[in-house]
């Protein structure tokens, strides 16, 4: 373990110093949760900070695993990596600076500050937005010895970008709320701050933009935790193109999914109160990905044929 954590130390100097960063703010998050008697549109007003310093804490250090599984060291991944780590800290000191304001970050432009920050958060996340792409495109250009994990690696990037366009919506002029001072809401067809799920505070009366945004984010983790599942657990019995090609089904699955929960929100629609129609949509998607993984298997090769092939 110990040498583990000395080797992922290694992997992105700046990105793992930010994910050191982020674990201390959680919990300091965390205990404002419990000490702190502050609520701000409905929730603990240091919920949000604890939420996105773990949020940070998983993509940092996934971003950085990523970029140590490069055969050869990318001058421009490494800078883009510092750029991700430089936007994020905007991000959470305007985040963190609001909540000891006792006020929003997100959508706030009830004072010419407010509105400066909000601006300020918005140019950042088009930066890291577009750090982000390049990296995933030096990835893509740069052939990982492990197939497997290569295709993880890649459809976790792209689908991350995916998940950050989820979020879009919350601006658009469609969803202002109709509040002086108020730029957007991540609530579709009721007002943010109303009654949630528990810890993430996802709309249970309406709508919520957000479940889409973070089921698509979390395909960074999601497919190389496939990928690390496939290799370890059915490397024996499925030869490594299987492998491969069940990876790829689980990859568009979790991008439908993603296009599925942010239409089921921008319908105004409950992530727990599906109707018909999302019912019939998430049953297609479970059918041919079921289907898809029963053929990939049936047509699977001996792994000691194919790699004597």
């Amino acid at each position: 373990m110990t040498t583990a954590l000395r080797r992922a130390a290694h992997w992105h100097r700046p990105l793992m110093v930010f994910v050191s960063a982020m674990a201390v703010l959680a919990v300091v998050a965390a205990v404002g949760i419990v000490a702190d008697p502050r609520v701000l549109t409905g929730v603990p007003i240091w919920l949000k900070p604890f939420k996105f310093s773990v949020s940070f804490v998983l993509y940092g250090t996934t971003l950085a695993w990523m970029l140590s599984l490069l055969p050869r060291r990318s001058r421009i991944a490494e800078w883009a990596g510092t750029v991700i780590v430089a936007m994020s800290v905007v991000e959470m000191v305007v985040i963190v600076g609001q909540v000891l304001r006792g006020t929003t970050s997100h959508y706030n432009e009830t004072t010419p500050l407010n509105a400066a920050l909000w601006e300020v958060m918005g140019a950042s996340i088009m930066v890291l937005f577009t750090a982000h792409f390049i990296i995933g495109v030096v990835v893509l250009r740069q052939p990982i010895a492990d197939r497997v994990a290569a295709y993880a690696v890649g459809w976790g990037l792209g689908l991350s970008l995916l998940g950050m366009l989820a979020a879009v919506p919350m601006v658009l002029p469609r969803q202002d709320p109709g509040i002086e001072g108020i730029a957007g809401a991540h609530s579709v067809g009721v007002p943010d701050g109303g009654p949630g799920l528990p810890l993430v505070g996802w709309s249970t009366t309406g709508g919520d933009l957000r479940i889409g945004h973070f089921v698509g984010l979390h395909a960074l983790q999601a497919l190389p935790i496939l990928a690390i599942l496939l290799n370890r657990l059915l490397g024996t019995w499925l030869d490594e193109r299987t492998r491969v090609r069940l990876l790829v089904v689980a990859g568009g699955a979790h991008g439908v999914l993603t296009m599925l929960f942010t239409w089921q929100a921008l319908r105004g629609q409950p992530l727990l109160r599906p109707d018909a129609l999302t019912l019939a949509a998430v049953a297609a998607l479970v059918v041919a990905t079921t289907t898809a993984t029963g053929v990939v298997v049936a047509r699977r090769r001996d792994p000691e044929v194919a790699l004597a092939a």
